[in-house]
């Protein structure tokens, strides 16, 4: 049997893609290399936003080029963004490529394989428009307990720092009654937490014109016996609204956590970059979130460095920051991005200011992060045991899992005890909060559950020579045709 290895780059919508790439190829008849074991096709699934991803992405098909070459019958794919974006010249650059496919045509992938090994010539495919859902491919998930569900896909905002709107096309709604089929069909093979994931999830239901739709998937995900955890990331401050808020805080398996991505303190840079909203509006999101569920974690995204921010600017950034109190950053350095708005703005930033107003503000979130973390000592929480081992010291053998609100917790396992199965639910008591994470020393109890159940067998009897994981077939779920599309953007 040939094998293949899938390496991943990029945001949550790339990660899902993957898991879809991995189900193609083994209902292709593909297995996945175990670790460590050279594969006889490598897929790189890209990213396009990141400074120099094109140089990663030819760095890493540079090193497999001898590897190729000794050899025979190994094959090399590339697709993602990076693909979307530079189509044919993959293939000029690096000609031991065999295939290159688009972010709108994954399906394709085991075909143009074959393609390429019977032809002996590279093969390029790029669909310039979604035709079907994504969703309607078979998937090769890594958790037994916890799964990506695409809602949408694309999106219609016009960020100036966000090359992806041109390469994911613009927001397309999966109708409701197919999310929740695939839902249900999750829960039936012991998932107990899904994330919907979208460009903007806020926004979904535009497409079918219900503008409250959003609000009322996460009611129904509700009503699903045996789903315990639901999530969804990303939404947009623009299209927040109170329905959202109250179906949160009204819908018991629906987490009090909540990614909002913040980008910039400062409402000329927020016009800058073509956020439509204001600091105002977010904290007033944020305001109405903590008075709906206290006890919600927040995280959030902030870019430092956007051309033209001054250090008023960047103050009202941390002053955000202060008020909001995130659980949680991702903070990334403006760097420009060919083809999207910003890149030709006067007033770019001095990378030296950059990194400097970079080291402040990851200061200044840990603190903040390192003081809420603090409030939780003393408190039980229930935690989702995660895969592999936790922490470990000289003393002490560790777990981790994740609480309710999303907040990583190592939690401590006293000896005699049976350690509980990555999908089991732990409940510990926390005794320490660092900055981006809890210790919880005391332990209370474990709670066996069908997701740990699934965990298990997926040890005994593994799919495949590699990574056990789940083998998931949709094939009507979502299955209809879209219409021909243009734009798109990243999560966050």
């Amino acid at each position: 049997m040939r094998t293949y290895e899938v390496r991943t780059y990029g945001c949550q919508m790339n990660v899902h893609d993957s898991e879809r790439l991995r189900g193609l190829l083994e209902d292709a008849g593909y297995v996945r290399a175990p670790e460590g074991d050279q594969a006889d096709v490598v897929v790189f699934n890209t990213c396009a936003v990141r400074e120099n991803a094109d140089n990663k992405l030819y760095g890493n098909l540079g090193h497999l080029a001898p590897v190729k070459a000794k050899t025979p019958g190994m094959q090399i794919a590339v697709g993602g963004c990076l693909a979307q974006k530079d189509k044919a010249s993959i293939t000029k650059k690096a000609p031991w490529v065999d295939v290159v496919f688009g972010t709108h045509n994954i399906g394709s992938l085991p075909v143009l394989l074959e393609r390429a090994r019977v032809q002996e010539e590279s093969q390029v495919e790029i669909l310039e428009s979604l035709e079907v859902f994504p969703s309607t491919l078979p998937t090769r998930r890594e958790s037994p307990y916890s799964a990506w569900v695409s809602i949408s896909v694309g999106c219609n905002n016009t960020c100036t720092f966000c090359i992806v709107p041109s390469l994911r096309g613009r927001e397309k709604d999966r109708r409701p009654g197919d999310v929740l089929a695939e839902v249900e069909a999750l829960v039936a093979e012991g998932v107990l937490e899904v994330t919907l994931l979208g460009q903007n999830v806020n926004s979904y239901g535009v497409e079918f014109g219900d503008r409250y739709a959003f609000g009322k998937l996460l009611r129904a995900c509700g009503s699903i016996d045996g789903l315990e955890r639901v999530r969804f990331t990303s939404p947009h401050p623009r299209d927040f609204t109170a329905d959202v808020i109250e179906a949160m805080a009204e819908t018991p398996n629906v987490m009090p956590s909540l990614h909002m991505p913040l980008q910039s303190g400062s409402d000329r840079v927020l016009k800058a970059m073509r956020r439509s909203y204001r600091r105002d509006r977010y904290l007033k999101i944020i305001e109405d979130v903590r008075a709906a569920m206290p006890d919600a974690a927040i995280t959030t995204d902030i870019i430092v460095g956007f051309p033209g921010e001054t250090e008023e600017d960047f103050q009202g950034t941390l002053d955000v920051v202060r008020q909001a109190r995130f659980a949680g950053a991702f903070t990334f350095q403006y760097s420009k991005r060919p083809g999207t708005p910003a890149e030709s703005m006067d007033d770019q930033v001095p990378r030296d200011v950059v990194q400097d107003r970079y080291e402040r503000l990851v200061a200044l979130q840990d603190e903040m992060a390192w003081e809420e973390n603090k409030k939780i000592v003393g408190r039980s929480l229930e935690v989702l045991v995660a895969e592999g081992e936790g922490r470990k010291d000289a003393a002490t053998h560790r777990l981790s899992g994740r609480a309710r609100d999303n907040r990583l917790v190592h939690f401590a396992l006293p000896g005699g005890v049976e350690a509980p199965r990555p999908g089991d639910v732990a409940t510990v008591e926390v005794t320490y909060g660092a900055p981006h994470h809890l210790v919880a020393d005391v332990f209370g109890s474990v709670r066996r559950t069908r997701a740990g159940d699934a965990w298990e067998r997926a040890q005994e009897s593994p799919p495949d020579a590699g990574t056990p994981g789940v083998m998931l077939g949709m094939p009507t779920i979502g299955a209809k045709p879209l219409e021909p599309a243009v734009g798109g953007c990243q999560i966050g």
